[in-house]
This record gives structure tokens, sequence and C-alpha cells, in this order.
């Protein structure tokens, strides 16, 4: 057997703390051989990451390799210099963050950062680096890629800031790439493009490929082998096809019971029986509908981000609303919230026009209690100065009026306790809570006041598998309990089919296709559905392997 591109022998990383040294990772080893495409997956805080920043040197001062070898093209580089690492870096190995907008410079045009990385290893000149850079745009299928090329970060939208990453990545030709979470937060077409783009690089160019996710889905269908790490340690390894068709550790059975499949069920995820279907609540004025939006447009400038949507939401119904990044379900969701005024149409809740009311003033109409909505990133949605039960208490002080005392601590415990927070969290503040809890106070917090309607934007994406399972066990309960209709919104189509009776595909702020959840996925009509549908990653062994 040929040596190993890549070797990793019983690594250890521990990082220097206030309360004293985390052991972060705990004896790993892998190998990875040219050409090959492996997978490291497993949950937050399973060490995934920080073995890729020890392979790459790239540990912040608090971290550093206590014990093991890490052998790359069969050269010890464990200590390597300076030297020797501005060398390896980028030349022979380079990585793919997961945020791109994080790892490029917000204030240097993208190729002026492709062409530093071209610069920085080979003899180029300003102006060969820059012709260099745009065919490094036009391989990564970046369109127009001319005007693009001056373009800064935040004039491109995610999927692009990726491609740049990429071109950066593969610049020098490097025989092995780490790409770390290279999908997250992409919509599931954009995320396929990307991650073809990469298989067909990898194939092209005869280079290794790390692949870090906990998508399982990802990783059945783009890596050869699968290693599982759980608690700084590789639990277990092997092709993915026979990993995922029969795994032997039980993390990795968790792991697998709880990724959502184009048949799973809610309770499937979490190992428990079907529950009975919700009985739909009866209305409160007559038998029309909770939510009517009528011809709704929205733009910004000359984009025009909604464009003529019309549909109905039922009292105790779940309606999906999916599409790609710019298909306008954000822009929709926080008009419907009233977090955001219409250009033009109509929105009715029980029957009165609120989209008349301003969205600046809506926080005094009677529906604002009505109405709630759970953000995608309680990162961004908490307030970090704010203790949970001061974030859960909010919107009870400003919407209903309730001053300090019991009643306002009974309604907070009775809103944790639903969503299954611990009381004694409540004190916490938002960095003290992991990223489950966190979600769940932001869950507690929107359905405090008992609201009617719930938008949920996306409110599992940022999730492992196994948090992202319970959180939607409590979404689903919590529907069931109070009766409360849902508008449901996200680019994980097997999520939206798991928790909605009708699903709504939006393409370019219009309506592709509307239909029952079950029909519409088992056999959608419009081109644009079945594409999304498609692109969907799957670990059921009868898909197929990556040719990396």
């Amino acid at each position: 057997m040929s040596e190993p591109l890549l070797s990793v022998e019983n690594l250890h990383v521990r990082f220097a703390t206030r309360g004293g040294e985390v052991h972060a990772v705990r004896g790993v080893s892998l190998h990875l051989a040219a050409g090959e495409t492996l997978g490291v997956v497993g949950e937050s805080g399973s060490g995934k990451s920080v073995t890729a920043y020890a392979i790459t040197h790239l540990l912040d001062r608090a971290g550093r390799i206590a014990e093991g070898r890490i052998l790359f093209a069969g050269r010890d580089i464990t200590r390597a210099g300076r030297h020797e690492l501005r060398e390896l870096r980028g030349a022979a190995i380079s990585m793919v963050f997961q945020n791109p907008r994080a790892a490029l410079n917000p204030i240097r045009r993208v190729g002026e950062q492709i062409g530093d990385a071209l610069r920085a290893h080979t003899g180029l000149t300003r102006r060969a680096a820059r012709e260099r850079a745009l065919e490094l745009l036009e391989a990564v299928r970046i369109r127009d890629a001319a005007a693009r090329l001056d373009a800064y970060p935040h004039e491109l939208s995610g999927g692009m800031c990726q491609r740049v990453m990429i071109a950066m990545a593969i610049a020098c030709a490097p025989r092995l790439l780490i790409a770390d979470e290279p999908t997250t937060g992409l919509d599931v077409t954009t995320q396929k493009t990307v991650m073809d783009l990469l298989s067909g690089l990898i194939a092209e160019r005869g280079m290794a490929m790390m692949l870090i996710t906990h998508d399982l889905g990802l990783a059945a269908q783009y890596c050869r082998r699968v290693a599982v790490m759980e608690q700084g340690r590789v639990v277990e390894e092997g092709p993915t096809a026979a990993l995922f068709r029969a795994p032997r550790h039980p993390y990795t059975r968790r792991l697998v019971a709880a990724s959502p499949t184009r048949h799973s069920t809610v309770a499937d995820l979490v190992g428990e029986a079907p529950a009975p279907a919700a009985p739909p609540p009866a209305p409160r004025r007559g038998q029309g509908p909770l939510l009517e939006v009528q011809g709704l447009r929205r733009s910004f400038g000359r984009v025009l981000a909604v464009d003529d949507v019309s549909f109905r939401l039922a009292p105790g119904e779940s309606l999906g609303l999916v599409g790609e990044s710019g298909s306008g379900k954000t822009t929709l969701s926080r008009m419907i919230c009233r977090l955001l005024d219409a250009s033009a149409g109509r929105i009715l809740f029980d029957g009165e026009d609120i989209g008349a009311i301003p969205a600046s003033r809506f926080h005094r109409a009677p529906q604002r209690r009505d109405i709630q909505i759970v953000f995608q990133d309680p990162n961004d949605s908490l307030n970090p100065r704010f203790t949970a039960f001061q974030a859960i208490a909010h919107p009870l002080r400003r919407l209903e009026g309730m001053g300090e005392g019991p009643a306002l601590r009974a309604r907070v415990e009775a809103a944790a306790r639903r969503c299954g927070l611990p009381l004694d969290l409540l004190a916490r503040f938002p960095h003290q809570l992991s990223g489950g809890q966190k979600a769940r106070v932001g869950i507690a917090r929107a359905i405090a006041t008992r609201p009617r309607l719930l938008v949920l934007d996306e409110p599992t994406a940022a999730l492992d598998v196994s948090v992202q399972a319970v959180v939607l066990k409590l979404l689903d309960d919590l529907r069931r309990q109070d009766g409360m209709a849902y508008l449901f919104v996200s680019h994980d189509l097997n999520v939206v089919r798991m928790m909605c009776e009708r699903t709504i595909v939006l393409r370019l702020g219009r309506i592709e296709e509307e239909g029952p959840s079950d029909a519409l996925f088992a056999a959608p009509r419009s081109a644009y559905a079945r594409e999304l549908l498609d692109a969907i990653p799957h670990f059921a062994p009868e898909r197929r392997e990556a040719t990396a």
C-alpha cells in the first residue's frame, strides 16, 4: 500500500483556560490518501474543527498539540516552524472556512485577495496574478467573473463568497484541501453547486479533501470514507455506505437516527411512537382563514423581492415556505410579522388588514401579541445583556404590560418549562448557554404571549442534528397542544416535509408551486421544485457515492 498523503497519529490538543486545561482532542488517528475524500462528522464540540486547525497550525494561542504526530507526504510537520508553514499553507495544504464573509477581508476587492494568495507562493507580477485570479473565478463558475473581480465581499451573495474562498484555496494547486463546514447556511441548490464544484476540482487536480461537516447526507454523497468524532475522539470509521447502513457505535446510531430523510417523521428523529394528528382549532370568526395574503409586493429600489404573492393559512395549520437564497422567503415572513412594510397588497389577520398598520407602529396594535417570530440565529436575536428570564419576560412586559412580581415569574417559568428549559438556567446570559438552550429561550420568548401565529425563520439551521431533532419535536408538541398556526421558513426541505401540511415554493419573489406537502414532495409539478428536491443530499445506502 502506498504511503498516505496525510497521517494523523494519536493527536492530543489541549487549551489553557481560566478554569484549567481543556482536553479538546483525545488521541485522534486519521489517514488520507492522495485523491481521496474523507468525511469527518460529529456535533459541535466533538473536535472536528480543532483537529483541522491542528493539522494546519491555525490553533489560537491558548491551544497546543500536547501529543502525537502529523505527517504530510511522509514529512513530520507536527512542530513545523514559521518558514516551513509559510511554504505549506496555500501551496500544499489549503483550507475553506465555514463563514466566507468572516474569512474574507471586507475592505479588499476579491480579485486582490486571490492575487495575494498567488503572489505569496509564486513569482507572478500583479498583472499576471490578476489574470490568473480571473481564470480561477471562471474555474469556480462565477458568472460575469470579470465584473466580480473588482467586487467587495459584501457585494456578493453567500454562495459567491464561498466560491471566492474556494478559488483562493485552489490558487496554488495544493495537494490537500480541508473544507470546514463549507456549505453551512447555504440553500440546497447552492450547496449542491458548491459541493459538485469542489468534488470536480478534486477529481480534475488529483487533490485529497477532508470534508468536515455535521450533515450526514453531505458526507454520504461526497465521501468514500467517514470518521465519526465524539468528545474529541474518533469513535467509528469506515466506508461511507457500510457505516451508515449498519453503524456500530451508539453515538453514530444516534446521529443517523436524528438526521432527517425524505421518509422520516419527527417522531422517528427522537425515537418515539408517532403522535396523532393535531386537530385544528375552531376559527374565532366564522370559517375564515387566520391569515390571508393578497397580492403582496415588496421592492428594494429596482429589485422586486416579493412579487404578487397570495395565500391563505388556516387556524392551527402549518405552512412551509421554501426556496433558494434571494427567493423572497425572509422578506415575506418579515412583512407578515409586520417588521417590514409592503409596497403593495394586503395582509389580513382574522379578517383585519394589519398590513395597513405601519410596521413602526404595529407594536401598539392588539394583534402584535398574536403574531410572534422565532429567528434563525439565537446568537443574533437574543440581547447579550438580558438573562434568559429577562429575554422571555420582555414581550410580556411590552405587550401585556406585566410588571415585576409573582405573576410575571409564573408566566416566564411556565413558558420555560413548556420548552424543556431548566429553571436554573433562567439566570444565565446567552453566552453561558449552549446552542440548543438558546434556541429554547428564543421559542419560549415567542410563545410567552400565547400567540395564534408563529413565524419560524430557519429555527434549526444552526443546530446539530440531535439538537435539531429535539427542537422540532418541541415545536410539533407545542402546536398540537396550543393549536398555533405555523409559517415555517426553511431551506431544509426534509424538515419542511415533516413539519408542514402544505408547502409553498418561492422563486425570484413569486410562487412557483403550492400544494399539500406529501404530494408536492412526492411528485413536484414544476422543474424548479424538482431541482430543489434533487439537490437534497441523502445518506440512504442506495444514494451514489462520490467519485473523488
